[in-house]
């Protein structure tokens, strides 16, 4: 495929700092898209259109562009035609439009109201990564405690992403209610370091932790996903052993991703680990 013809502009550049282009963010979806397409496929997509990348503002789009593979779903008294991911044809698509990151739902498009994943957000009101860390640990270890699997990621930016594989059943209101649940509990276990306090001056420097993408329609940014921000990093599936303080998320970025890319999955078995929540 000669994706340099599929992208109107390639020469466009999206990050000045590092000077990577367009056409850059086209070829590295192209190339890690084997790894990403099974978080992607039949999922429902939200875009976050950004046409200049780093110099200029971005936009949310829900509604599917015409010829774009795309599912209705009711919100109250409005239909959707969210964008169906799972070809990078439509990944590449999506890059011409100016997307950068993936924002998907956790929910196939075919069970919109049933997740195949629990999914945890782990912002540090800091801005450290060490601390999102820190906080993974902390949930890993109350996971492990009642035998679930769970599998990290940076979040592409200065958090921690945490997912349990799910079977397909529990209704996206049950799937977020376990999710506070778990949250409520850590929180009160480590107040001194983790919150659930949604204002963010009342956060100080403590971990956020964010049950609420698991909401019918929320999203999260997926595995493999660029995303706007200094050094074009992009947010990498880890073992639990690489969550470390130490551990910065950056050095993950368009400048290098082929060494990274080229080694294990830690993820590899993440489809293998579905789970049930009862």
């Amino acid at each position: 495929m000669t994706i340099g013809k599929l992208i109107t502009h390639p020469e466009k550049v999206f990050w000045p700092d590092e000077g990577h282009t367009k056409l850059d963010l086209a070829r590295f979806y192209e190339f890690v898209f084997p790894k990403l397409q099974p978080y992607v496929a039949d999922r429902l997509l939200t875009m976050e259109r950004c046409p200049d990348g780093m110099r200029g503002g971005c936009f949310y789009q829900k509604e599917a562009p015409k010829g774009f593979p795309a599912k209705a779903i009711q919100h109250e008294n409005r239909e959707v035609n969210y964008v169906v991911g799972g070809s990078l044809d439509t990944q590449l698509a999506l890059v011409n439009l100016g997307c950068i990151p993936i924002h998907m739902w956790g929910s196939r498009a075919k069970n919109p109201r049933k997740p195949d994943w629990v999914v945890f957000d782990l912002d540090p009101g800091s801005g450290e990564f060490a601390d999102a860390a820190k906080a993974g640990r902390l949930l890993k270890r109350a996971l492990d405690d009642h035998d679930f699997i769970s599998f990290p990621k940076t979040s592409g930016s200065r958090g921690l992403h945490v997912f349990i594989p799910i079977k397909v059943g529990p209704d996206c209101d049950e799937v977020l209610a376990f999710a506070q649940d778990v949250c409520q509990r850590l929180a009160a276990a480590h107040p001194e370091t983790l919150t659930m306090e949604h204002r963010i001056e009342a956060r100080k420097k403590r971990v956020y932790l964010d049950p609420f993408r698991n909401g019918f329609g929320q999203t999260v940014v997926a595995p493999y996903s660029v995303r706007r921000r200094d050094k074009a990093p992009f947010s990498v599936p880890l073992s639990w052993a690489e969550v470390k303080p130490s551990l910065k998320p950056s050095n993950f970025n368009l400048s290098n991703y082929e060494k990274r890319l080229s080694g294990p999955d830690p993820w590899a078995d993440f489809f293998k680990n579905r789970q049930s929540l009862r």
